[in-house]
């Protein structure tokens, strides 16, 4: 994601308001048996306890969602495909916000549900789900999804715009259009089918695998099949011009542009040109692009930040209409594919490895197309005054409310240039490749990162993982 502050929404979401919506009784067998358990209605992570749940892995999303300008509103059926990890006798998947829910199936047949909490759909299939079994989950519903505000993160979800909307995720916000197992951790594959009035284009993540129109209608199906986190999903839908053609490498590019934005169709070539060439250079020093596609989606949204939503970032420019992204932010979105989304935090306390290594790739980017040495970009930021808030936290767990804080970023970035001088050019050019080939389509923590590049090095990186990472204030150099 970009630095740029988040701007506020218009719709707040009360995440303390509980809902209590419930189908009829469940018909339960073996679930009452001893052995049969419900799954955590949490991951387990300290910064968003209520985000994600326990006792399935999700292979696959299959969202097919219609979107009437008339109402502003969609029409919706998501099958989760998932394989339970214990015995379980109940499940939760998380769905906020005021959408109706009209049926859920387990397997085809009814289930009983109860919306409850700050985003928990909670439901209790016919039958217990033995361990390692796979199942499908349905859930229909229709409405108007929420589009959340919050005070520290900003603006994410169900995002309208003058003629559509957007979805924007990072850290929350799937959970306002379809329901999902929100956290990083549970990474999945994701098939999008989207319907919108022939005048509108319909985008989202991966590739374009067939479009029809009937009756006024246009259907897209799009198709993400690299595991990708939840918080990493995008839809686009509104009034776009779309370029495709291939990077020189062979990569295939999507690139859009709002029309709304009134983009030259001249400076919308140089951006789809740009995204091209950045990922290039960045597949020469990151390792072969870690998806079936790049691009870049240029929006007129109003929420102030771009996202690097998984294959094909979101460049929100609504401040800056008639202009393309600039070249440090298409780097910055684009290093975020081998760093954030191919690699993906454990935890979102690791979200320097996503922050620190993007911004390191503008510093790289700055070097090779612009001028400015890596080194000047570190020496300008160490300038900063001790006392600045540049300094205060710690990288390596900023909190829940600093996850997108300068020392999350900047020294996130320095901290990686003192790695580097510290093993050496040969093997921090090593370490840029073999850590994301190693943890491909994974997650991976902080102790991890520091595990392996002591390994990959041959040093003792400890007293640089303090300073750096685990520690407050300005380290020495």
């Amino acid at each position: 994601m970009s630095r740029t502050p988040r701007a506020l929404a218009a719709v707040t979401l009360s995440v303390g308001a509980a809902l209590a919506v419930s189908a009829t009784p469940a018909t339960a067998t073996d679930q009452d048996q001893p052995y049969f358990t419900p799954g955590a209605p949490g991951a387990g992570d300290p910064y968003f306890p209520d985000m994600g749940n326990g006792g399935y892995d999700v292979a696959h999303y299959d969202v097919d969602l219609r979107y009437d300008p008339a109402t502003k509103g969609i029409r919706a059926v998501t099958k989760v495909r998932a394989k339970a990890t214990q015995d379980l006798s109940r499940l939760n998947l998380d769905f906020l916000g005021p959408l109706t829910i009209s049926s859920v199936k387990v397997d085809g047949r009814d289930a009983s549900y109860t919306r409850t909490g700050a985003q928990e759909l909670e439901i209790t299939p016919p039958k217990g789900l033995r361990k390692n079994r796979t199942f499908t989950v349905t859930v229909a519903y229709s409405g108007v999804p929420q589009t959340i505000n919050d005070d520290a993160l900003g603006t994410s979800g169900w995002i309208p715009t003058a003629d559509g909307a957007v979805m924007l995720n990072q850290p929350f916000g799937a959970a306002t259009v379809f329901p999902v197992n929100d956290h990083p951790t549970d990474k999945a594959t994701y098939t999008f089918v989207l319907s919108a009035p022939e005048n509108l284009t319909a985008l989202a993540n991966g590739d374009l695998r067939g479009k029809s129109t009937e009756n006024g209608w246009t259907t897209a199906r799009w198709h993400m099949s690299r595991p990708m986190a939840s918080e990493l999903s995008m839809l686009a839908i509104g009034k776009y011009d779309v370029l495709t053609g291939k990077t020189l490498a062979g990569t295939p590019n999507l690139t859009a542009t709002d029309q709304a934005l009134a983009i030259k169709p001249d400076d919308a070539q140089k951006f789809h040109d740009h995204t091209a060439q950045v990922t290039d250079f960045q597949a020469g020093m990151y390792g072969g692009y870690p998806f079936t596609s790049t691009g870049g989606i240029a929006v007129k949204a109003g929420v102030g930040y771009a996202l690097e939503t998984q294959g094909r970032p979101v460049y929100d420019l609504f401040r800056r209409p008639g202009t393309i992204p600039r070249g440090t932010l298409i780097a910055h979105e684009l290093g975020h594919q081998w760093f954030g989304d191919a690699v993906t935090p454990a935890r979102w306390a690791d979200i320097w490895m996503n922050e620190g290594f993007a911004t390191y790739s503008e510093w790289l980017y700055s070097e090779k197309f612009e001028g400015t040495p890596v080194q000047k970009s570190f020496d300008d930021l160490y300038a900063t005054p001790a006392a600045d808030g540049l300094w205060k936290g710690r990288v390596a767990d900023p909190g829940r409310d600093h996850i997108f804080d300068g020392l999350v970023y900047d020294r996130g970035a320095m901290a990686l240039h003192v790695l580097r001088k510290t093993i050496g050019e040969e093997s921090f050019s090593a370490l840029l490749k073999a850590w994301p080939a190693a943890h491909l389509h994974g997650n991976a923590s902080t102790e991890d990162f520091v595990r392996f590049a002591a390994e990959l090095s041959g040093k003792n990186l400890d007293a640089w993982a303090k300073a750096w990472l685990f520690s407050e204030g300005k380290p020495a150099l």
